[in-house]
């Protein structure tokens, strides 16, 4: 067996994860998505190869060099065979070991072919774009298995290992190889475009959800090639990712492949011609801001950040409407992505023209001030950093008159109240620089503060003593009804004939003391000494049980019913 098929080998087995470590360090890109293995649990193999369907026959014949062949015919014929070839699909995931020589067949075709059409000229006829978009199609297309990787609050990209496809050794020739097909000086668009159509790329934009991110990278450049060449697949291009978009943001709320996405579409952004369309404006508010409320955003938010401040380099109209989207998807109890809104708002405010900036700094610094009384205090820390920007400083200096009033009970009131030391220098820092600005307002902010937390106490003391009486008359009241029930009771234990009495005697005792009341009162007013309306009516108003008014007819007619009763001749 060859040397480079024994390398083969070992490739093929780091589905398994035991080869991993041999692999080299994974670069940025592979940190955006991961797999949790536990400690002690064997992979399923299934999970980390997608479903591809297997040649019938994959013997295959070494065919002799493309360097050997004539030009010409000859050489187009050889080329398309060995395309042909590279075809044949093989297994990586049941049996990785199985057919190794016709691998190693493939894989050196598939290198021949990258490294032909990259050093040689003329070589791309057109004959050959149907045959190698076939090959690209028939290798690359497929059915992509189930999501194994965690997302949300489960990703870790500093600890947790890429989920690595198990036929990467020849899906990565192939990718090469189109790429440098589609970079050729030879290759024509107009030729082109009959076999890649919006077919070939809404199958090719379904591969972005792949869990590998050595293939979401070459997927991002391949994409990226196809736009910038075929004009008439750009809207089209276009409307899918939106798609994608609106998928992730209103049904499955996950997809391995946003980031890449997004980094192409920064690049597209970056090439908006002035004025903007509508169709952007309406992406920009509709997909780019709605995309802050995802679970997952930790895992795209450096490119969706790059993005949105793209669209305000073009129109810097647009802030007002970016500012006031972060502001209604600001996280309220979610700390790390609250820090990531931060780090956003910054890069806005490193671009925003003075304008704008007035349009919305009262709602965007009621936001920081609250960022500022955080206990969280990475949250709290990050949102004192925008002190330490120089062109932050600027904006807020020439609207300190507004700026002020708004940070300052959060900045005096935390400067003693925080629990964590550093966050108090940060708010010393900026206690200062804001009384180096303008001393006299300072002065007054500080009065205005003493004033409000003077009328905080009063109202909280005002509070507790109308807390207080009503407990007190709760008491009193409490005390009457228990009087009452006992009352009652013996009221109702006697007879009737008693009963009787009782009524016309209670109601004697309520007209007299309807009467002496009439005549109290009759004496205050004449003396002056009436109480005042206000609690006049309160007091009317809070009846009691005992004070409910008397039906003097109901009551007659019972005491004369009661008396039938005890005395039946009449």
């Amino acid at each position: 067996m060859p040397k480079n098929s024994s390398k083969k080998d070992k490739s093929s087995g780091k589905k398994d994860g035991d080869d991993k470590k041999n692999s080299g360090p994974p670069t940025a890109a592979l940190f955006n998505k991961v797999k949790i293995t536990p400690l002690g649990k064997k992979k399923d193999n299934k999970n980390h190869s997608s479903r591809f369907r297997i040649s019938q026959d994959r013997e295959l014949q070494r065919l002799p060099p493309l360097r050997d062949a004539g030009s010409g015919v000859e050489r187009e014929e050889l080329f398309i065979q060995k395309l042909n070839q590279c075809c044949t699909i093989f297994d990586f995931a049941v049996d990785p070991l199985s057919d190794l020589k016709w691998k190693e067949i493939k894989r050196a075709a598939l290198n021949e072919l990258v490294d032909f059409v990259t050093h040689q000229r003329g070589v791309i006829t057109e004959a050959i774009y149907p045959e190698a978009v076939k090959m690209f199609s028939r290798n690359l297309f497929r059915t992509l298995p189930p999501p194994t990787n965690p997302h949300g609050a489960e990703f870790d990209p500093e600890e947790d290992e890429p989920t690595l496809e198990a036929a990467w050794p020849h899906l990565q020739l192939v990718y090469e190889f189109f790429l440098r097909f589609l970079e050729s000086p030879d290759f024509t668009p107009s030729t082109a475009k009959k076999s890649i159509d919006q077919q070939f790329v809404l199958q090719l934009l379904e591969l972005f959800d792949s869990e590998d991110p050595r293939e979401r990278d070459l997927l991002k450049t391949t994409l990226h090639r196809i736009y910038g060449k075929f004009l008439g697949l750009r809207a089209y291009i276009r409307k899918q990712i939106n798609n994608i978009f609106y998928q992730v943001l209103y049904e499955s709320e996950r997809h391995n492949g946003i980031a890449e996405l997004l980094e192409i579409l920064g690049s597209i952004i970056n090439g908006f011609a002035l004025p903007l369309k509508e169709e952007h404006k309406i992406f920009l508010q509709r997909v780019l801001l709605p995309l802050h409320k995802v679970k997952a955003m930790s895992v795209y938010h450096p490119q969706l950040a790059y993005c949105v401040v793209q669209f305000l380099e073009k129109d810097s109209a647009l802030t007002e409407v970016v500012i006031k989207g972060l502001l209604k998807f600001w996280p309220k109890t979610h700390s790390p992505k609250e820090v990531m809104f931060l780090n956003e708002l910054e890069e806005i405010l490193d671009v925003i023209e003075p304008q704008e900036f007035r349009k919305i700094m009262k709602p965007l610094f009621q936001q920081l001030a609250r960022c500022v009384s955080s206990p969280h205090f990475q949250v709290a820390e990050r949102a004192l950093y925008f002190w330490n920007n120089d062109y932050i400083m600027t904006l807020i200096s020439d609207n300190a008159d507004v700026i002020l009033p708004i940070m300052f009970g959060a900045l005096y009131k935390n400067s003693k109240s925080h629990w964590n030391k550093t966050i108090h220098g940060l708010i010393y820092n900026a206690l200062k620089l804001f009384m180096e600005m303008n001393q006299r307002l300072f002065d007054e902010c500080t009065q205005q503060y003493k004033n409000e937390r003077q009328r905080e106490k009063q109202k909280a003391k005002e509070r507790e003593e109308a807390w207080a009486s009503l407990e007190d008359q709760a008491l009193i009241n409490a005390e009457k009804i228990k009087q009452l029930n006992a009352r009652n009771l013996i009221t109702t234990g006697g007879v009737h004939n008693t009963r009787a009495t009782d009524l016309a005697n209670d109601e004697e005792v309520d007209s007299q003391d309807l009467l002496e009341n009439i005549n109290k009162v009759k004496e205050k007013v004449e003396h002056g000494e009436a109480e005042p309306v206000e609690q006049a009516v309160q007091r009317d108003l809070t009846r009691r049980k005992s004070f409910l008014p008397v039906d003097f007819e109901t009551r007659k007619a019972l005491m004369q019913h009661n008396q039938h009763k005890v005395d039946p001749s009449t």
